[in-house]
């Protein structure tokens, strides 16, 4: 069984979704969580389920390079270390090039690209210091291959990948580890109303939020010589 006790993770996105269900695989496998989102009531709710003792929550946008130093001096102050980051966070819509508005682009563009770099930003300093650190970017397997009708979403996604691969050169003699999770089509609230509807079929035959978050407890637990640079995974249902 995955054992996390006494390692301490910082979330992004934990509000909703692989934010949030990795928020519970992790504290369930003994971590200290600190999760950060926008939504409050969410977080409130999220730290009373977990408990106090080992989840806390921050309220933030992960476009804001302030917010997201705030983020992880929470979890040095609360917790007295940080040992990962999951870049959860992120939205995405579907539609032509020329179908969304230049500030929904904007906001896409904001979130799943400077918001994933703010946040590692913040973090690496502190792995340096302690001598090591993970780095999990949740991304799609839409940053390996680009789809019509979501051209900008996939570019966004091939930033983080590529970012990921960047860093792993640079970080891994430095002992911090470089992931990025690219799922599939994930049964979340990712997109709704922007493309997708609840009472969609096809949401019956996609990836579960715990199924991502189970990739990221496995990727955490790895043993320290081994590392994980791209994993792709897609529902049984899912064709290529």
């Amino acid at each position: 069984m995955a054992d996390m006790t006494g390692k301490v993770v910082a979330i992004t996105g934990a509000t909703a979704g692989i934010g949030a269900a990795s928020a519970r695989a992790l504290a369930g496998a003994g971590a200290a969580v600190v999760m950060g989102g926008r939504r409050r009531e969410r977080l409130e709710a999220l730290v009373a389920e977990l408990g106090a003792a080992v989840a806390a929550g921050v309220e933030m946008d992960v476009r804001d390079p302030q917010e997201a130093r705030r983020l992880v001096d929470t979890a040095l102050e609360r917790f007295g270390r940080l040992d990962a980051l999951v870049a959860c966070a992120g939205i995405g819509a579907y539609g032509g090039i020329m179908d969304l508005s230049d500030e929904k682009l904007q906001e896409m563009m904001d979130s799943n690209v400077a918001g994933t770099v703010w946040q590692i930003r913040a973090a690496v300093p502190h792995f340096l210091a302690q001598g090591g650190g993970d780095i999990v970017i949740v991304a799609s397997v839409a940053g390996l291959r680009g789809a019509g009708d979501e051209a900008v979403y996939a570019a966004t996604k091939f930033a983080q990948v590529g970012l990921a691969g960047g860093l792993d050169r640079e970080l891994r003699e430095k002992n911090i580890r470089v992931t990025a999770i690219c799922p599939g089509g994930t049964a979340t609230e990712f997109a709704m109303g922007a493309g997708r509807t609840p009472d969609m079929p096809g949401l019956a035959r996609m990836l579960r939020a715990e199924d991502v978050a189970a990739a990221v407890l496995t990727v955490l637990t790895q043993p320290p010589r081994m590392r994980t640079l791209i994993w792709s995974m897609r529902s049984i249902h899912e064709a290529d």
